[in-house]
């Protein structure tokens, strides 16, 4: 069977493994081995990027670009890691423009995933208030939590970045097709990501 086969099957069964309502639509409950498989899924993907081993099959993915790909630049387990409320601080590290990266560190494989990449124009402001993604993590931690599973979120910010935005949106764009993050709306379907469905009215 094959690997995108799988991963598309991780939550065929819904009706016994996701749940929600109208009134809480961000409420969902998974068992604790669907996590684990969803998590493995998107791990396989990007372990290979995390070790340099992707740089043939990233030539069909990436925007064609007289410049280096985005990918080649940046190493986010080189980045700080920041809780995702360091917005409360009375200091901020990083100012100006950047690509933003939302991560989580899997204790029992010893490695990451990364949940989320987005692009700002202002690093000290982009996270404060509302965010989609914000309330994707509230869910997944709560769910990872019901479930058992411990979870280590972390924020990352590269500012290397220009402060075009229009060169900034497309690097963005760049590393998510490379990384397949399954918050973003470009591949969460590609991970049948249970944390960012909403319930019609």
């Amino acid at each position: 069977m094959s690997q995108l086969k799988r991963q598309g099957e991780l939550f065929d069964d819904f009706d016994h493994i996701y749940q929600s309502t109208s009134q809480a639509p961000q409420e969902v409950t998974l068992n604790k081995r669907s996590l684990e498989n969803w998590q493995d899924a998107i791990h396989t993907h990007q372990a290979r990027i995390f070790k340099g081993q992707l740089k043939n099959q990233m030539q069909g993915c990436l925007f064609s670009s007289g410049q280096q790909s985005a990918h080649n630049n940046l190493d986010p387990l080189k980045l700080t890691p920041l809780p995702l409320n360091f917005w409360r601080w009375p200091k901020n590290n990083h100012v100006g423009p950047a690509i933003y990266l939302v991560m989580d560190r899997l204790k029992s494989i010893d490695s990451n995933l990364i949940l989320y990449i987005g692009e700002t124009i202002a690093a000290e402001k982009r996270w404060k208030g509302e965010h989609d993604c914000k309330q994707y993590l509230d869910t997944y931690s709560q769910v990872f939590h019901k479930a058992g599973l411990e979870t280590q979120l972390s924020i990352r910010f590269w500012t290397d970045v220009p402060k075009q935005t229009k060169a900034r949106r497309q690097i963005e764009q760049e590393l998510i097709q490379c990384w397949l993050p399954p918050f973003n709306k470009e591949s969460r379907g590609r991970w049948a990501t249970p944390f960012t469905n909403e319930t019609n009215p």
